[in-house]
């Protein structure tokens, strides 16, 4: 495999450059100073510029085609067989695009989340307004470039759930819609049966770190290869296997945004950590998609972290170091608390059953947007509509509405949907997980989570990108995607919790 062996070697300085670049993205959001924007910027466009002109290269191309015809009798399984093919669909996908565009949208997106956070802190919605203008206009340029057949937002979908259109999405979505906003209804008609202000009451921030730290390293996050720090919004970033970074966001009067937000984002982490050590340093380590990505960030945070079992085992401990708080306050009603359903504003604070909701709206507004329905400034009134129709509830402001989360400052159009898709293949990988280790909820229960985690290992994580992700679903599951699934966890949880 010499051939393949070459195409290695030379794509690894590409990669190594994409991983500086995530050194530095990760340096801005957790401890570069505000001073350092404007360098920061033109850093992040070098190295993205370096990375792109490298990987779309005729060496490169020539590489490939020698590579090609290396594993040409190889079975699909292979590794080499299998980097290749990935190698050719994000090679085919980079030559599309000018390194020209590829470094302006580093430059502007790095000066754009110092000018996010600073308008989210201010409510401002204008401040942020014409960067977000210039942000979109670059997506379109990028989607042109790369091509599509129905939908500019096809081609930045692919980016982060590779093969899947913008119809699969409104398809999957309508479907959910059907069953969802009336099992809502029905809910915010009975949201007086949950009481929930024990999550808003003061929480020493000192204890939650140590307690969420606590938490994730028993999960399974290895913390020899990671750490967590502290961003205006929770992200996950890798520059190696060996080195997965998360970060959260404290609240003192509200425990369960940085606990969630810490399990969600170690589920990620645990994800590219599983790779197969053989992928490290090649296009193959890490996950397969966004929408995979977030069905283990989900699983975590929701299926397991919500659950009546992982409570019987850390309530003690939490109890313990918050006695004013929930010293008098049983299990049951502990458990019911975190998974009250309410009319959020957050998505990232938004429980199970609502959190859909925030994602279609979200789908909507990008779609709308891209293809210019929808004038820039006209945004926060339409989100605010939406929040209305969606949830019954306007945003106060812009911090809590439209400049809630991150991703716009980035660039990341086309991602939101993984959100959903994320929590439709979490409860298909749970059940198939259960189905095949019946003591995973006892186990849970004992504090003992290695029986999930190494299921996830051994089907999904291991692999890397190694697979395509409706294969992976299928190979795991058995089935596609689907919804009827996610819908009947929904439907099951809540209906007990709420006496429906």
């Amino acid at each position: 495999m010499q051939n393949v062996q070459n195409l290695k070697t030379h794509l690894a300085d590409a990669l190594y450059l994409q991983y500086a670049s995530a050194v530095l993205g990760w340096d801005q959001q957790t401890y570069m100073p505000p001073g350092g924007v404007a360098a920061r910027a033109e850093q992040l466009a070098t190295l993205s510029k370096l990375a792109h002109e490298l990987f779309v290269s005729d060496e490169t191309g020539r590489l490939l085609e020698e590579a090609e015809a290396e594993v040409a009798g190889m079975g699909y399984d292979s590794n080499d067989a299998a980097l290749v093919r990935v190698v050719r669909h994000d090679y085919d996908l980079a030559t599309r695009v000018p390194t020209s565009l590829v470094a302006e949208i580093a430059r502007t997106t790095s000066q754009a989340h110092e000018i996010w956070a600073n308008a989210r802190e201010d409510s401002d919605f204008a401040a942020f307004a014409p960067t977000l203008e210039k942000i979109i206009d670059l997506m379109r340029q990028k989607a042109e470039a790369l091509g599509y057949e129905d939908r500019l937002y096809d081609a930045l979908l692919d980016e982060y759930e590779p093969h899947m259109k913008t119809a699969d999405v409104e398809r999957l979505f309508i479907e959910l819609r059907e069953e969802l906003v009336p099992f809502v209804a029905a809910i915010f008609d009975r949201l007086d049966a949950v009481d929930d202000t024990i999550m808003h009451m003061n929480y020493d921030i000192d204890q939650q770190t140590e307690f969420g730290l606590r938490v994730i390293e028993q999960l399974g996050y290895d913390m020899t290869r990671g750490r967590q720090d502290r961003a205006v919004h929770p992200f996950t970033t890798n520059f190696s296997i060996n080195d997965v970074r998360i970060t959260t966001r404290y609240r003192e009067d509200y425990m369960p945004s940085a606990l969630f937000g810490s399990i969600h984002e170690a589920g990620h982490a645990m994800y590219e950590q599983g790779s197969d050590p053989s992928l490290e340093g090649t296009f193959l380590a890490g996950g397969t998609s966004l929408g995979v990505h977030e069905s283990q960030s989900r699983l975590w945070e929701n299926i397991v972290g919500r659950s009546r079992g992982f409570w019987q085992h850390f309530y003690p401990d939490l109890q313990r170091r918050y006695p004013d708080q929930l010293g008098l306050v049983n299990l049951d009603a502990f458990y019911k608390a975190i998974n009250a359903v309410s009319r959020s504003l957050i998505r990232v604070e938004a429980d199970e059953v609502t959190y859909n909701l925030h994602i279609m709206l979200r789908f909507e507004m990008e779609n709308d947007l891209l293809e210019g329905k929808l004038a820039v400034n006209d945004a926060p009134d339409a989100w605010n509509a939406k929040m209305e129709q969606y949830m019954g509830i306007t945003p106060p402001s812009d911090k809590d509405g439209i400049l809630q989360d991150v991703h716009w400052s980035s660039g990341l159009m086309g991602y939101f949907p993984t959100y959903s898709l994320g929590n439709f293949l979490s409860v298909q990988f749970w059940n198939k997980a259960l189905e095949e280790v019946p003591s995973i909820p006892g186990d849970i229960a004992q504090g003992n989570f290695a029986p999930l985690l190494e299921w996830l290992q051994t089907n999904i994580y291991v692999h890397g990108r190694k697979y395509w992700p409706a294969e992976l679903a299928e190979r795991v599951t058995g089935e596609p995607m689907q919804v009827r699934s996610f819908l009947r966890y929904l439907k099951d949880k809540f209906t007990d919790i709420y006496d429906l």
